[in-house]
């Protein structure tokens, strides 16, 4: 059962948001609460939600060797809808933990627990953003807009995951990584084994990053009775962090190995270092990390938007090998 309400900061402003958001400090008030639902004001989902996108369509244009017009808008438009469909599925995810998120420290200012906006304000705001996330989708191929309707699944199931299972990051793992196949469908119009160990690196990507991300609410989950990787792995996290780095950085590299054209060498070796640099910069966070550090573990997640980024530069150079 959740635990005593935490009388949130009567400012609106989310206790983890990032300090001189553009939220916070631009928009009109009356949009404030519904910005701060999509979690606006704390960017880094979207880029994590966004990036397997970008893999996706680089990593199809190198196995198809062609470059279009089309995938300009495949990355357009998967940034707008991952801006869109990560706002929603973060608005879901409040409605559903709106008894829980009261009773955490970092989750009591959010704007549902807080008294912001109502539920049906906050429901209603879900499906406008889908909506506009729909209009996007049905622009791409019809095997992609079928990938997108089936996406829907795990992001409905994640916000009940905790409840049930010590493994919740997997189903987070299975929704924000599933632009990896989308992406690549929409530019090549089927799903291909390149793309599916992209996204189950993506999904290792994913336990490694939350994992670091949940330890910051350890201690009220365990009175609630909310369950997490967190929690299941206590002092041993970082034994399970490096396994789950050797995952990410071994299956994307033979998703790469799957795309790459044959005869062309130096374009493999090139995209092979994307997830070689990016394994780096993953070690590089398990070597700061530091469990009881709270604001280390929210730097440190954050961090995951440069480590998405670094294959991107790799596959974009291998387009031009």
């Amino acid at each position: 059962m959740p635990g005593p309400q935490i009388s949130p900061d009567q400012s609106g402003q989310v206790a983890d948001a990032v300090t001189g958001n553009w939220v916070d400090t631009l928009a009109p008030a009356w949009t404030r609460p519904y910005l701060r639902l999509s979690r606006a004001d704390r960017p880094i989902g979207t880029w994590l939600l966004y990036l397997p996108c970008v893999w996706g369509t680089l990593l199809a244009m190198l196995y198809t060797g062609e470059t279009r017009l089309f995938d300009a808008w495949i990355i357009l438009g998967c940034g707008i809808g991952a801006f869109l469909m990560r706002g929603a599925g973060c608005t879901w995810n409040d409605i559903t933990d709106r008894d829980f998120d009261g009773s955490v420290a970092r989750t009591a200012s959010r704007p549902i627990p807080s008294g912001q906006v109502t539920v049906k304000q906050a429901l209603a705001w879900a499906v406008v953003q889908s909506l506009i996330a729909f209009c996007i989708l049905i622009t791409f191929p019809i095997q992609a807009i079928l990938l997108g309707i089936i996406a829907l699944v795990p992001v409905a199931i994640y916000p009940f995951a905790k409840r049930f299972t010590w493994w919740p990051q997997v189903f987070l793992g299975i929704a924000f990584n599933w632009g990896a196949l989308l992406a690549w469908t929409a530019h090549t119009g089927q799903l291909q084994w390149p793309a599916v160990f992209l996204y189950v690196a993506g999904m290792a990507w994913t336990l490694f990053y939350d994992t670091i991300y949940a330890h910051q609410d350890t201690e009220d989950d365990a009175l609630i009775g909310v369950k997490s990787t967190a929690r299941l792995f206590g002092e041993e996290t970082p034994k399970y962090l490096a396994c789950f780095l050797v995952l990410t950085v071994a299956l994307m590299g033979y998703a790469i190995i799957l795309a790459a054209p044959r005869g062309e060498i130096l374009a493999l070796v090139i995209a092979l270092g994307g997830p070689w640099a990016m394994g780096w910069h993953m070690m590089w966070q398990m070597r700061r990390l530091k469990l009881d550090d709270m604001d280390r573990l929210l730097h440190l997640f954050r961090s995951n938007r440069d480590a998405g980024l670094i294959p991107v530069l790799f596959f974009a150079a291998a387009l031009f090998a």
